[in-house]
């Protein structure tokens, strides 16, 4: 790859780089409170790579939930990357070796980008997807390294660090509402966890389960707005048919 080409992926990766170590370190000062060691940052961040994940998997592990419990929890959080990439399966075709590779580097800022961008004609597709996923999973293992560094030698309060992913939960879900002006899915989210949360303050979900009830009652909620705001074949017939009215008016 010539110079030209790489410094183009950089520039496409370099908002990837400032989100990815921003939310990165909070990550690693987590891991470091949690009183693991700080090659623990890096390695998860190499092995599993997924933030969201990592994030739960730290909270999870500290809390002494069950390895079957995190699994499930992990394989729920990253259904949606099924989806990325069966969206993918075009972009991908002819990427060779590289393929493996970018199935397991895809990620949610990493998907947005690879849909954004075509690689140059004379640049082999393959090469230049797989290097901005691999900048991309460089720039998320440096900001995990430097918070677990900085934590294990550093000794101050880290009251608020685990907020991070929340903020930028919350940043994502208005970014995603102004653009799809859709409030159901966000609304869906909101009540089946507070539900969760009430039903395990009260004693009724056994305890460490709102997670995973939440993400339950969550994604039967989304599917049954969904078939209920589908429009039928009836409904989409007649649509059809009242345009050419509409544009003779």
């Amino acid at each position: 790859m010539d110079k030209s080409t790489f410094a183009k992926i950089i520039r496409i990766t370099s908002p990837i780089f400032f989100g990815y170590v921003s939310i990165g370190i909070p990550f690693g000062l987590m891991v470091a409170r949690a009183g693991y060691p700080w090659w623990l940052a890096p390695l998860m961040s190499v092995t599993m790579y997924t933030g969201t994940g990592q994030y739960i998997a730290i909270g999870m592990f500290a809390a002494g939930a069950g390895l079957a419990q995190i699994m499930l929890i992990q394989v729920l959080v990253g259904i949606r990357h099924i989806f990325y990439g069966l969206s993918l399966l075009t972009k991908f075709t002819g990427v060779g070796k590289w393929k493996a590779f970018l199935v397991y580097a895809l990620t949610d800022e990493t998907y947005a980008v690879l849909c954004s961008v075509e690689a140059p004609a004379d640049t082999k597709p393959g090469r230049f997807y797989a290097t901005i996923a691999a900048l991309d999973e460089f720039y998320w293992t440096l900001g995990a390294t430097i918070g677990a560094v900085a934590g294990s030698l550093i000794n101050f309060s880290f009251e608020g660090v685990d907020f991070a992913l929340t903020a930028l939960f919350c940043v994502i879900l208005t970014e995603q509402i102004l653009a799809s002006k859709d409030f159901v899915p966000p609304l869906i989210g909101i009540l089946t966890s507070v539900a969760a949360a009430v039903l395990e303050r009260t004693g009724i979900l056994p305890q460490g389960n709102m997670l995973l009830a939440a993400l339950s009652f969550g994604i039967a909620a989304l599917v049954l707005s969904k078939n209920i705001r589908r429009p039928n074949a009836q409904d989409i017939s007649q649509a059809q048919e009242s345009r050419p009215e509409e544009a003779q008016e």
